[in-house]
């Protein structure tokens, strides 16, 4: 009987695991405001969703990093659902104090940007399978605000 109980099981896990499941790429990263405390850039995140129903999100967690250091670090709770059949362009805002900014000097006076990495981790809950979690990263450089755009900022 246990024989059969252990079949079934690996049976379940081997489909389960077969199973296409939904995909995140960052397609950008860009300066969205400049305030008196903080520079807020935008990450646009696109994820494809195999299957027809929508797929609610249950919550994006975020990390960016520069030379190692963690500069920003986030959680955005509920922040909707993914379409069926399709892609979702998610926006996830990443808010770095002008602190940590400071910290980054050498990098900075170099080429006026960050050489950054960004963890974006989606936490969907899908029927039958449960909560997963979908991974994505990306490198790549993100420009600083210049002067004129300290004035426009808010």
């Amino acid at each position: 009987m246990a024989g059969i109980i252990d079949m079934a099981t690996q049976y379940v896990s081997d489909t389960v695991a077969s199973m296409a499941k939904p995909e995140a790429t960052v397609t950008d990263v860009d300066l969205k405001g400049v305030s008196l405390s903080e520079v807020t850039y935008n990450a646009k995140v696109n994820v494809s969703n195999p299957y027809s129903t929508p797929i609610p999100i249950g919550e994006i967690r975020y990390v960016l990093k520069s030379f190692g250091s963690v500069i920003a670090s986030g959680t955005i709770p509920d922040p909707g659902s993914l379409k069926g059949s399709g892609d979702t362009m998610l926006d996830v805002e990443i808010k770095v104090p002008h602190s940590v900014l400071v910290s980054l000097v050498k990098d900075i006076a170099v080429d006026w940007d960050i050489d950054y990495e960004l963890q974006v981790n989606l936490v969907v809950d899908l029927p039958l399978i449960g909560e997963i979690s979908i991974p994505v990263t990306s490198k790549g450089e993100v420009k600083l605000p210049s002067l004129s755009d300290m004035w426009k900022g808010k």
